[in-house]
C-alpha cells in the first residue's frame, strides 16, 4: 500500500511539474507578444494621423505603401488560391496517381519550409534580371509563398469531407467534377476560406521577397509593370535611415501591418469557430 502511495505521489509531482512548465512557457510567450505590441503602440501611435493616409512616402506619408501592399497581396492571393485548391483536390480525389501525388506533396512541403528570401532571389533571377523591378514580380513571389500554405490547409479540410456523401452522389450518376464542386468544396467551404485568410495574413507582412522583386517607389502608382511601394519594404528602408522622423513613420507603418495581420488572424479564428 505504501508503494502504491509513493507511485501516486511521484506521478502527481511529475504531473505538477509538467503543468507548471506549460504555464511558464505560455506566460513567457504572452509576455514577449505583449511587449512587442506595447512597443509598437507606444512608438507608432504618436504619429498616427490622417496625414499618413493622404500623402505618399516621399512626404513622410503611407498612402502609396498601403495601396501598394493591398494590390500586391490581393494579386498574389487571386493567383495562389485557385492553383492551391486544385492541387489539394488532386491530392485528395485522384489517389490512383500515388507516385505523382507523393512527389508533388514533397515539393509542396519543401516550398512551405523555404525561406521567403530564397523565393525572392529565385523570382529576381527568373523575372527581374530579364525585365525590371515590377509589381508583377512581387505578386508572383508572394503567390509562390502563399500556394504551399493554402494547398496544405485545403488538403486537410478536403480529407474531412464524408466519403459516403461523394460515393452516394457518384452512384446516382453525378459527374465527378460536380461531386467535387457541389459536395467537396461546399462541405469544406469554411476551412478553405480560413486557409485563404491565414495565407493573406502571412504574405501581407513579407518584406524579403519584395526587396528583390517589386522594390520601392516613392510615388503612388497603379502600373504593376513598374516598381511598387509596400509597407514591409518601406518599414525596412525607413528603419535604416538616421533621421528620427523616418524612423517614426516606420514604427507607425509597423503598427498598421501588425493590426492588419491581427485582424486577419482573428477573422480566420472566427470563421473556423463559426463552422
Amino acid at each position: 500500500m505504501n508503494t502504491i502511495g509513493q507511485v501516486a505521489l511521484k506521478r502527481r509531482i511529475k504531473s505538477n511539474i509538467f503543468v507548471s512548465l506549460c504555464w511558464l512557457s505560455a506566460i513567457i510567450s504572452i509576455f514577449f507578444l505583449c511587449s512587442i505590441l506595447y512597443e509598437l503602440v507606444m512608438r507608432g501611435m504618436p504619429s498616427f494621423s490622417t496625414y499618413l493616409f493622404i500623402h505618399d512616402t516621399r512626404e513622410l506619408g503611407l498612402r502609396n505603401a498601403i495601396i501598394g501592399s493591398l494590390m500586391l497581396t490581393i494579386g498574389a492571393i487571386v493567383i495562389a488560391t485557385p492553383i492551391s485548391i486544385l492541387t489539394a483536390t488532386f491530392f485528395v480525389e485522384f489517389r490512383q496517381f500515388r507516385r505523382t501525388i507523393k512527389v508533388l506533396r514533397f515539393i509542396n512541403d519543401m516550398m512551405l519550409s523555404t525561406p521567403s528570401v530564397i523565393v525572392g532571389l529565385f523570382i529576381y533571377t527568373l523575372i527581374v534580371v530579364n525585365t525590371s523591378f515590377s509589381g508583377y514580380a512581387g505578386i508572383i513571389a508572394l503567390a509562390v509563398i502563399a500556394m504551399p500554405m493554402i494547398t496544405r490547409a485545403a488538403e486537410d479540410v478536403l480529407y474531412l469531407v464524408s466519403p459516403m456523401l461523394k460515393e452516394s452522389a457518384i452512384a446516382l450518376g453525378v459527374p465527378k467534377w460536380r461531386v467535387i464542386v457541389m459536395i467537396g468544396y461546399r462541405s469544406a467551404k469554411t476551412g478553405l476560406i480560413t486557409a485563404v485568410v491565414l495565407a493573406t495574413a502571412r504574405v501581407m507582412g513579407e518584406s524579403a521577397p519584395l526587396l528583390f522583386t517589386s522594390a520601392k517607389n516613392s510615388f503612388l502608382s497603379f502600373n504593376m509593370g513598374q516598381a511598387i511601394e509596400s509597407l514591409p519594404v518601406m518599414i525596412f528602408e525607413n528603419a535604416m535611415q538616421p533621421y528620427p522622423e523616418f524612423q517614426q513613420v516606420a514604427w507607425t507603418a509597423a503598427l498598421i501591418v501588425t493590426a492588419l495581420v491581427l485582424v486577419m488572424n482573428l477573422t480566420a479564428r472566427w470563421i473556423a469557430k463559426d463552422k
